[in-house]
C-alpha cells in the first residue's frame, strides 16, 4: 500500500459520508497493519517482568493523542522507528473521546495508518485512560446508570483493540473518613468490580493490563501506606468477586502534579512544579516487591520542565502519562495558522463559557478550554496545508524523540517482543462497519453517555 493510498483511506476511515465507506476503509487499514505485523497487544506481561525483576531501567510513556491525530500518530511512530522503541503506549481518556470526537475505534484505526505509514512494526499499546468514575453522578439517584456507561466504554475500548484499561475510581476516594481502610474502600470495590468484569469479557488469550488509581490527580500526595490499605482491599475484594482472577499490573499515585499543569495568570504553565519523586520510588518499589506490580504510574507529567523527565527512570516508575503538551504544541507551533487559532477561540468564547472559573484572566480560560475546541474543528485540523502539518510534526517528533531518550525506552523493542503477545484475532466487516455507525456495543448503549 502506497503512502497516498493510506493516507486517502484513513481520511476516508475518519470523514467519509456512511458508516458503510468508513467501515469498509478501517478494515482496509486494519488488515494492511495485521499482515504488516502491527497488532494491539496488551503490555501485562511486560510489567510482570518488571514486577520480577527481570527487567527494568525505562519508564513507559503513555502518550494521549488529541489534535491532528493522523500527523501526531505519525510523529510518535517515526521517533520509535528512529530508537528502536518498542514500549510506548498510545493512549486517550474518557473524557477526551468526547471533546476531541474520537471514538475507540477510530482511534485505533489512525493509530495503524499511522504506523503503517510510517513503517513501524510490531505490537500497538492501546490503552483506556482514566475510565473514571465521575463522583457527582455516583453520589446521585444516576449511580447505576454511570457504572453501566463505564461497563460500556470498556466493552466498546476492547472490541477496538485498547488492551489496556486504567480504572479510576480514585475520585471516590473519601479522605474524611478515619481509617485509610475505609478511606479506600470504595475504591477498592469499584476497582475490582470492574476487573472482574474486564476479566469476564477480555478476548480469549489476552490478560488485559489493568491499572488501578489510590490519589486523584491534583490532589492529595500518596503514600505507601495508601498504597498498602488500597492493594489489600482490592485483592481481598476481587478474590470474592472472581476468585483466581489476574488482578492489576501497575498503580497510578498523586506526587505534586495536575493534569494539563499548574496555569498561572498569564495562562502560561509554571515550571517550578515539584515533584515528590522520593515518594514516587518507594511506591513503585513497594508495588513491585510486595504486589508483583510494574510499579506506580506517574500522571500530569507532559508539561514539566525538560530536566525532569530523566528521574522517572531513575526511580523506578513503570509508565508516565503524557498528554496536554503536545496539544500546546499544535496550538502555539509559530506554523499554526493565526486565522483558525482566533476562530478557535471565538468558538470557545461562545460555547465553553461555563467552564470559565470567577477569578480565571482571560488567558487561563482560553488555555484551560481550548483542548475543547479540538473536535469541532477536527476537519479543519486534519486538512492543514501540508507544509503546516509537516512542519507542526516534525517539531512533534522531535519531542517525541526527546522524551523516549530520556524515558530509556529506545532499543526496546526487543525485550517487548520477549514478553508481548500480541492479539492474532481482527474484527469482521460486518462488525468493523458497526463500530463506524456507533452500534458496536449494546443496542440500549448511549454514546452521549460517554461524552462528559
Amino acid at each position: 500500500m502506497t503512502p497516498a493510498q493510506i493516507d486517502a483511506l484513513i481520511h476516508m476511515a475518519v470523514f467519509a459520508a456512511t458508516p458503510e465507506e468508513k467501515g469498509e476503509a478501517r478494515q482496509a487499514i486494519l488488515e494492511a497493519g495485521a499482515a504488516a505485523g502491527i497488532r494491539f497487544a496488551s503490555i501485562h506481561g511486560l510489567y510482570m517482568a518488571m514486577g520480577r525483576g527481570e527487567v527494568g531501567g525505562f519508564t513507559v510513556p503513555a502518550i494521549n493523542v488529541r489534535a491532528m491525530a493522523y500527523d501526531t500518530g505519525r510523529a510518535v511512530m517515526r521517533a520509535a522507528r528512529r530508537l528502536e522503541a518498542g514500549a510506548f503506549i498510545l493512549e486517550i481518556a474518557r473524557s477526551e473521546i468526547g471533546y476531541t470526537e474520537q471514538r475507540p475505534h477510530e482511534y485505533a484505526v489512525v493509530m495503524v495508518a499511522a504506523a503503517l505509514r510510517e513503517g513501524f512494526r510490531g505490537p500497538l499499546f492501546l490503552q483506556g485512560d482514566h475510565v473514571q468514575t465521575n463522583a457527582k453522578k455516583y453520589h446521585s439517584p444516576d449511580r447505576d446508570k454511570e457504572l453501566d456507561t463505564l461497563r460500556a466504554l470498556i466493552r466498546e475500548e476492547m472490541a477496538a483493540g485498547f488492551f489496556n484499561i486504567d480504572i479510576d475510581t480514585s475520585t471516590l476516594v473519601d479522605l474524611d473518613q478515619p481509617t485509610l481502610e475505609a478511606q479506600q474502600a470504595v475504591n477498592c470495590d469499584l476497582a475490582s468490580d470492574f476487573t472482574a468484569f474486564i476479566r469476564a469479557h477480555e478476548p480469549q488469550g489476552v490478560t488485559v493490563s489493568v491499572g488501578g488509581e489510590i490519589g486523584e490527580v491534583g490532589g492529595k500526595n500518596s503514600d505507601t501506606h495508601e498504597l498498602h490499605a488500597f492493594m489489600t482491599g482490592f485483592n481481598a475484594a476481587l478474590a470474592r468477586r472472581a476468585s483466581g482472577a489476574v488482578g492489576i499490573s501497575k498503580i497510578s499515585v498523586q506526587t505534586g502534579t495536575a493534569h494539563g499543569g499548574f496555569v498561572g495568570p498569564d495562562g502560561k504553565v509554571r515550571m517550578d512544579v515539584k515533584i515528590d519523586l522520593v515518594a514516587l520510588e518507594e511506591l513503585s518499589l513497594v508495588a513491585r516487591t510486595a504486589y508483583g506490580l510494574g510499579g506506580a504510574v506517574q500522571h500530569g507529567a507532559s508539561t514539566l520542565p525538560a530536566e525532569a523527565f530523566d528521574a522517572f527512570p531513575r526511580v523506578g516508575a513503570c509508565e508516565i502519562h503524557l498528554a496536554t503538551n503536545f496539544q500546546n504544541m499544535v496550538y502555539d507551533h509559530p506554523a499554526f495558522p493565526v486565522a483558525l487559532k482566533d476562530e478557535m477561540y471565538a468558538w470557545l468564547r461562545e460555547h465553553a463559557q461555563e467552564e470559565r472559573k470567577a477569578k480565571d484572566t482571560e488567558e487561563q480560560f482560553i488555555y484551560k478550554t481550548r483542548k475543547k475546541a479540538i473536535g469541532p474543528f477536527k476537519r479543519q485540523l486534519w486538512t492543514l496545508p501540508e507544509d503546516v502539518r509537516a512542519a507542526i510534526g516534525q517539531s512533534l517528533e522531535d519531542q517525541f524523540v526527546f522524551l523516549m531518550q530520556k524515558l530509556c525506552i529506545g532499543h526496546t523493542a526487543g525485550v517487548v517482543a520477549k514478553y508481548v503477545t500480541p492479539y492474532m484475532g481482527m474484527a469482521t466487516k460486518a462488525e468493523t462497519v458497526a463500530a463506524a455507525a456507533g452500534r458496536i456495543t449494546s443496542a440500549e448503549r448511549k454514546a452521549e453517555g460517554l461524552a462528559d
